[in-house]
């Protein structure tokens, strides 16, 4: 059972279809607060974006990668109360704790897991603007008002995460529910999906190159904030490389979720890293799945592609 689970007693039933308003408790994802003096100089030197541009309101995606440019991570950032937020899937959250805190060493930042602190819900569908006082007009945008945080994200309908304590979460959690759906965490991802979020799970950390993932198509990466961990790599890939594998969005005809990571098998492929791997599913209201995967490239345009083997579902 969730944190808000706990405080407010909600359910989240899956739905068939799409609800025109839906309520989503988000607490399968976990949140790190940067604190001190150095947050942003520190974090700076850590991740792919430019950290600077995150202001009390403005948000952005972010991620950070291995020496080698390979994302060990990705999550959202965010300001509240001159602090930085960086959410993120929970099981990533300890490994990154873990990861970032090596190199804080005599700067002026707290790392701190304020999963429980914080309590998270999303509501999606052109109620969120009429519902959510002060509801921001742009994607990544961000407002604090009263202790609550509302960021806008990007999708194909307004969709808002709410974010704050938890007797504020609770009462309005409480007053939102009666107006909208209750749905599963699959709802969410599915919006992530539809919007062309990528999320870096325990079973890809280390698989994918930022550009692989699409994350510079959609602003998690500046190629003028100077030196990261991996930037090396990023920016070659940038300037000099050629992109071999790329980030789409697919269908798969099939009954239960396959685990991120999954391979993708073409005929067609001529690498020895396969054809690809699969990012992210969810269930669709048209049935089956609707996934994102990074494929190679040349294996997306000849089409017979597969999910695991020559056997598997196309």
């Amino acid at each position: 059972m969730s944190k808000l689970q706990e405080h407010t007693g909600a359910k989240t039933d899956a739905v068939e279809a799409f609800p025109d308003c839906a309520i989503t408790d988000l607490s399968h994802f976990g949140l790190i607060k940067l604190s001190g003096a150095d947050i942003r100089t520190f974090l700076q030197g850590q991740v792919t974006n430019d950290v600077n541009a995150v202001t009390a309101s403005q948000a952005q995606v972010n991620s950070y990668c291995s020496p080698k440019g390979r994302m060990l991570g990705s999550f959202w950032l965010f300001e509240r109360d001159g602090d930085l937020y960086m959410q993120l899937p929970l099981e990533r959250l300890e490994p990154t704790l873990k990861r970032i805190g090596m190199f804080v060493l005599r700067s002026d930042v707290t790392l701190s897991n304020e999963s429980d602190a914080l309590l998270r819900f999303g509501l999606s569908g052109d109620c969120g603007p009429a519902l959510l006082t002060n509801a921001p007009t742009q994607p990544w945008a961000t407002n604090t008002e009263a202790e609550i945080t509302t960021l806008r994200l990007p999708g194909d309908r307004p969709r808002f995460e709410v974010i704050g304590p938890a007797d504020s979460i609770t009462a309005l959690w409480n007053e939102l529910a009666g107006k909208a759906s209750s749905t599963t965490p699959a709802f969410w991802s599915l919006m992530d999906i539809r919007a062309g979020l990528p999320t870096v799970f325990d079973e890809t950390s280390e698989a994918f190159v930022p550009q692989m993932a699409n994350l510079q198509l959609i602003g998690g990466v500046s190629f003028k904030k100077g030196c990261y961990t991996g930037q090396e790599v990023v920016a070659r890939m940038q300037y000099l490389g050629k992109l071999k594998r790329r980030m789409y969005r697919a269908r798969l005809a099939i009954g239960s979720a396959p685990a991120p990571g999954t391979e993708i098998f073409s005929s067609n492929s001529d690498s020895g890293q396969g054809a690809g791997r699969l990012v992210d599913s969810a269930p669709s209201p048209d049935g089956g799945f609707e996934a994102l995967v990074v494929l190679q490239i040349s294996s997306a345009e000849s089409g017979d592609l597969h999910l695991g083997d020559a056997d598997g579902p196309l």
